[in-house]
Formats: structure tokens, sequence, C-alpha cells
């Protein structure tokens, strides 16, 4: 479900709720409710206003920057054979599901 933001000119305050896109929040009253805050500052039939804002937007990263952040990204080239696009050091930069020695070094990238 979306995030909305509203505001109260009456209370000078702002809430961001989650509900569905079909619900419609007119007052400060219904708006508390919905966050689960108390209903302090104006009177609960005071009028609320959604405001747009900023939302983050997730992006597919390219290769690099999965091999920066330390992912591993394996691309099916053939029948059992796989391309580590994001292999380093000395990772084999094919994967053979027959040979285990071809494996990413998992055990290096992962940390606690």
């Amino acid at each position: 479900m979306p995030t909305y933001q509203y505001y109260c000119e009456e209370n000078d305050a702002a809430l961001e709720v989650v509900h569905s896109i079909h619900d419609t929040i007119k007052t400060w009253g219904e708006l508390c409710e919905l966050a689960d805050h108390p209903v302090v500052g104006a009177p609960a039939s005071a009028p609320v206003k959604r405001l747009l804002f900023a939302t983050n937007i997730n992006a597919p990263a390219g290769d690099s920057k999965l091999k920066e952040k330390g992912f591993t990204k394996l691309v099916r080239r053939d029948k059992g054979v796989y391309e580590n696009v994001t292999a380093t050091g000395t990772e084999s930069r094919y994967m053979k599901a027959d040979d285990p020695s071809t494996l990413p070094h998992l055990k290096k990238k992962i940390s606690d």
C-alpha cells in the first residue's frame, strides 16, 4: 500500500500514513485514527490536505554498481554454464554446474 503525507493547517502538523489508494482522509480525527496518533493540537473535525512528496524509487543497478556493493550476478550462458559478470580478483568468470571450483567466493564477500 502507498504512503501518504497529510497536513493540517489548524495545528501546523503533518503526518505520514499508509492506506489504500481508494481511501479518502478528510479530517484530522480520521488521520490521527489511521496513524494511531492522539488527536491533539486541533479539533478532530479540522480539515487536512494530502501533500505531494518525493518517495524512494528503487532502480536496477548496473553490473559495476552491484560489484562495488559486493553482490554477485550470474547470467546463464549455456546449459549448466553461468557467467559471473561481477567477478572480482581470483573468481572464475564462468561458473559450471558440475565444477565446484568455479563457484563465486561468497564467504569472502559476506561478512558480519
